[in-house]
């Protein structure tokens, strides 16, 4: 990666702190053999040439003795690559060659190179390597993106006429990154070591300037990633904060990489041109377009992840294929004229997708209105810097000496605007969510009015019941009611639809339907013909329903509505089956009556028992009910028996045992149920 540095118009300050060396500045001369050379007296001289250039690579060319009068010739000055100096489509190995006179030099020389070179090059004094930045391998060389470098001249050279020879390579794909690249963009600098190693230090404040913001930028994004990660963890219900934590924690670890390489030399070029261009660049835009997919909660959401993460696979493997290592090794340097094209509609699509999601958004949410869209305008800026360039809009500005990215401001905006609307957001749920509390315990409260915690003594009769809800407010329901006749007794049990509030709304309701029927009639089929009625004029409001009377001498009536039938003295009862209530005006439910002799048991239970599950998704099932049956298993077993299998629904069980000798008791006798609270 190559940076605008300040480094010329530092060294033309260089010569200033020292008056000596002002009056001992370099000057040109040429030799005979017509190369140019540098008379370096006190001072340090910028190394412009023109320089001898030549394609290709060969050891001899290191040479003090070298004949290279032949090869053309190169001037530094204007700060291009060779691509635009005489060689647009050459890569690989090239050599520059010049000769110094350095007589009068009274202390060690050193070799300052420039800061923007492409992509590595090794550096002959007088045939001896002084240095080198990058790998050279026999069959391989590893670049990395450029830094400031500077190299001492070997004791035994100070005083006569050196030749400097610089090896470059240069990777097919580099020009990809820069129009101008190839070899040495900035002419080395000679000097002696000390004044070399102020210049190198200049460099590296430059680049502090030239990077500083993007400090700034790293620590926003890492606040707003924590934030994001902490609202998720508080609200894990709003799927658009982990998605902004997603946007963060990509956008950082690019920025992290741009700045690692611009002062180590921890990843090679290639694995940088990898991670950022193949893989994080195209990632990045594409979770921004799902981020505000999310935060505007639209209905076809998996059809945008398929959009998105279709056209990103697409646009990595393009790139892939015009960057090291494919390129121009297995991928031929003729497909960048077709891939590039197909690569810039790929990334414009994502663009125009953002905008889509945005006025799509903006459509069904109007609540952010101008916060939002200008987050969305500003994202957009961001994520799209080189496209800007080329419509000539100047995306880098200098404030007090630091360079500002357009795309940074644009950013680091966004996440504020964006910042502002997640709280917002978040206080409204929360606002929201106290509110529904308030509402569940308000149901609580009801239900627990409804469904009694004590039940009654109907004489000869004993009831044992329990009721254990899988939520705060549960769908199961049973009333027992005693009837007008002396020692009759209704027994109702029922499920409806649905959890939670709206659940324990309608249990209130056929509640109270129920106890208002049976003030008129104590048939139950006259009694889920009246609730059904009522349930029907509601509209989307069913339930499961069971009626039973027990009368005195144990005569049993029963009337059914898609409810589980009951067991008499462990087996289950034979009753056809029925629709649920609430479902047509004119239902028939099933009817049946049996008879309970002393001593007999019927015992009332909701779905929640049969469809309890476990792990391994067995259900508990009716061979289960049917063994703990035969071992004449209580209400509060056969519900722990459930629960601990795997509660999945609300459990019900009621057990209603016929005494097998009357005993005198009074109606204000009761016994406690087991039901948790």
């Amino acid at each position: 990666m190559r940076r605008f540095g300040l480094t010329c118009a530092l060294l033309l300050c260089i010569p200033s702190l020292c008056a000596r060396a002002q009056s001992r500045a370099a000057s040109p001369a040429t030799q005979a053999t017509g190369s140019f050379t540098v008379k370096l007296g006190d001072s340090s001289a910028v190394l412009s040439g023109p320089w001898k250039f030549h394609t290709g690579d060969d050891p001899s060319w290191s040479k003090a003795d070298f004949d290279d009068s032949t090869w053309s010739s190169i001037d530094l000055a204007p700060g291009v690559g060779w691509t635009k100096q005489g060689y647009p489509d050459y890569s690989g190995f090239a050599w520059y060659r010049l000769r110094a006179d350095v007589h009068g030099a009274t202390h060690r020389l050193a070799l300052k190179m420039p800061d923007q070179a492409d992509d590595a090059y090794q550096v002959f004094v007088d045939e001896q390597m002084v240095g080198e930045f990058g790998k050279f391998d026999p069959e391989h060389v590893t670049a990395y993106p450029a830094l400031p470098e500077g190299f001492p001249l070997p004791k035994n050279i100070g005083d006569g006429t050196i030749t400097i020879a610089i090896r470059m390579w240069m990777d097919s794909a580099t020009p990809f990154s820069s129009p101008d690249a190839g070899g040495l963009h900035r002419p080395p600098t000679l000097g002696y070591s000390s004044l070399v190693e102020k210049l190198i230090q200049l460099d590296y404040d430059a680049m502090a300037h030239y990077f500083g913001s993007a400090f700034v930028e790293g620590l926003i994004l890492l606040m707003a990633m924590l934030m994001a990660i902490s609202l998720a963890y508080l609200d894990p219900q709003e799927q658009a904060y982990p998605w902004l934590a997603l946007v963060c924690l990509v956008t950082l670890t690019g920025l992290a990489i741009v700045l690692s390489v611009n002062y180590t030399t921890w990843l090679s070029l290639t694995q940088v041109v990898v991670l950022n261009e193949v893989i994080l660049t195209h990632l990045r835009v594409g979770l921004w377009v799902l981020f505000w997919g999310y935060w505007f909660r639209l209905s076809k959401i998996h059809q945008l992840h398929w959009t998105v993460w279709s056209v990103v696979a697409v646009m990595m493997a393009g790139t892939a294929l015009i960057r090291p290592p494919l390129y121009g090794e297995t991928v031929p340097l003729q497909a960048s004229t077709y891939i590039y094209p197909l690569l810039m509609i790929g990334k414009l699509a994502l663009g125009v997708l953002l905008f889509l999601v945005a006025y799509r958004g903006f459509r069904t949410q109007k609540t952010e209105g101008g916060m939002a869209a200008t987050a969305v305008l500003l994202v957009f800026v961001a994520n799209y810097q080189r496209e800007l360039r080329l419509l000539h809009i100047p995306t880098t500005f200098s404030f007090y000496g630091f360079v500002v990215q357009l795309g940074l401001v644009a950013m680091v905006v966004s996440l504020l605007i964006i910042t502002v609307m997640l709280l917002r957001r978040f206080i409204q749920a929360q606002a929201l969510k106290e509110q529904w509390k308030l509402e569940i315990q308000q149901a609580q409260h009801v239900q627990q009015v409804l469904i009694p915690h004590e039940l009654p003594r109907i004489p000869g009769l004993e009831i044992d019941g329990e009721y254990r809800p899988a939520r705060e407010v549960g769908g199961d329901f049973f009333q027992i009611i005693p009837t007008g006749t002396a020692g009759s007794v209704l027994i109702v049990v029922g499920d409806v639809t649905g959890k939670g509030l709206q659940a324990g709304m309608l249990v209130a309701l056929i509640v109270g339907a129920v106890r208002s029927a049976a003030q008129h009639s104590s048939d139950p089929l006259r009694i889920l013909q009246e609730v059904n009625a009522q349930l029907c004029e509601r509209q989307h409001s069913s339930a499961t329903c069971l009626v039973l009377r027990i009368d005195p001498d144990g005569a049993v009536t029963i009337a059914n509505a898609g409810q589980l039938p009951p067991y008499v003295n462990g087996a289950e009862f034979s009753m056809e089956g029925a629709l649920p209530l609430g479902i047509i005006t004119e239902a028939d439910f099933s009817a049946a009556a049996t008879h309970l002799n002393p001593g007999d048991a019927i015992i009332l239970m909701s779905d929640g028992i049969v469809e309890a599950q476990d792990a391994a998704g067995n259900l508990f099932g009716f061979d289960r009910i049917a063994g703990m049956l035969e071992r004449h298993a209580s209400a509060a077993e056969i519900a722990e028996a459930a629960q601990k299998f795997g509660q999945e629904d609300d459990i019900l069980v009621l057990q209603v045992r016929r005494e097998p000798q009357s005993a005198p008791a009074t109606e204000h006798e009761s016994h406690r149920a087991e039901v948790p609270a």
